[in-house]
């Protein structure tokens, strides 16, 4: 087989995924479910709110690994957040139960063929890296048997007593020019400074700490900070991108800290709808800049309240 039909064929793999997991995501939108919030705090969802791990490293997923992992917890009523490869459980002393079936979970990164590092050194270019899309599939711990207590352990989300001052800990810790006041919350990009109402506005207090960590999710993509482009005006499609990714960091971020994640726009669904159906590959970026922004903000909690590395299986 030639080179050019083996790059033909996992171009057309890599398509097939990424429609795959927009195509999913399309679906549960159209019916005004937002995959990053829902079910949580329902009798639907019997897992503990968390991110999801991997069982034998430890790592959390990242990405759109996340809302995958999320999906299939959901769908199955899986009780924790823990994840293992077929390999990895019998590594453990354990394994997967006959006639279960696997989540696929996706492993993106680039890499330069050794024909363009020649090329590299004859020319004096710069070599060029070729993207890559892989499947694993993975086994939540409760489709396993044999494994060690501490692998399927379900972890308790933390006393709300302790949710409040980490948050507002993390706010400070970060240096961002934080205001409280007014009646709106937003992120002003040109003057680099977040605006959240004070939390008496709000009827549920806690929604004051979602509101906050939404906008500190665009505050992270400041040029001095994750570098992201945040020109888009009100209604364009770059809007409508950027809050994606603030939306879903603050679903991360609350995870990770024991808070329930709530849809702060939901009124964006339809611009939401329009990039997914445009861009077959959107959510995947826009749920990597999410990772990539909540673990920025997650790095500022002290040091034994972090969930830990993110970075399992990078999503492109």
């Amino acid at each position: 087989m030639s080179r050019k039909t083996t790059s033909a064929r996992a171009g057309q793999d890599r398509t097939s995924l990424y429609d795959e997991i927009t195509g999913k995501i399309i679906s549960e939108l159209e019916v005004g479910r937002v995959p990053w919030v829902q079910p949580w705090g329902t009798a639907a969802a019997k897992a503990p709110l968390a991110m999801p791990r991997n069982g034998s490293t430890g790592r959390h997923y990242s990405g759109i690994n996340v809302l995958i992992l999320w999906g299939a917890v959901i769908e199955h009523g899986f009780p924790g957040q823990s994840w293992l490869t077929f390999r990895q459980a019998l590594a453990l002393g354990g394994n997967v139960r006959k006639g279960e079936r696997g989540t696929t979970v996706v492993y993106a990164d680039r890499f330069i063929p050794d024909d363009e590092k020649r090329r590299a050194r004859d020319t004096g270019e710069d070599a060029q890296a070729i993207p890559f899309l892989k499947r694993f599939t993975v086994f939540n711990s409760a489709q396993c048997e044999n494994l060690p207590e501490d692998v399927a352990i379900v972890t308790p989300p933390p006393p709300p007593g302790l949710i409040e001052p980490r948050v507002e800990a993390l706010i400070q810790a970060t240096g961002i020019d934080f205001r409280i006041g007014g009646n709106r919350a937003f992120y002003a990009p040109a003057l680099d400074y977040v605006q959240v109402p004070p939390p008496q506005a709000y009827y549920d207090p806690i929604n004051w700490h979602r509101t906050a960590l939404h906008e500190m999710g665009h505050a992270s993509g400041h040029a001095s900070r994750l570098g992201r482009d945040l020109s888009g005006g009100f209604g364009t499609k770059k809007y409508a991108f950027e809050e994606l990714i603030a939306e879903m960091n603050a679903a991360f971020c609350c995870a990770s800290i024991g808070i329930v994640p709530t849809v702060r726009h939901a009124d964006y669904i339809g611009s939401w709808l329009e990039v997914l159906r445009e861009d077959n590959r959107a959510i995947v970026r826009a749920a990597s800049q999410a990772s990539k922004a909540a673990d920025w903000l997650l790095g500022f909690l002290p040091a034994d309240d972090q969930a830990g590395p993110s970075i399992d299986r990078r999503a492109a």
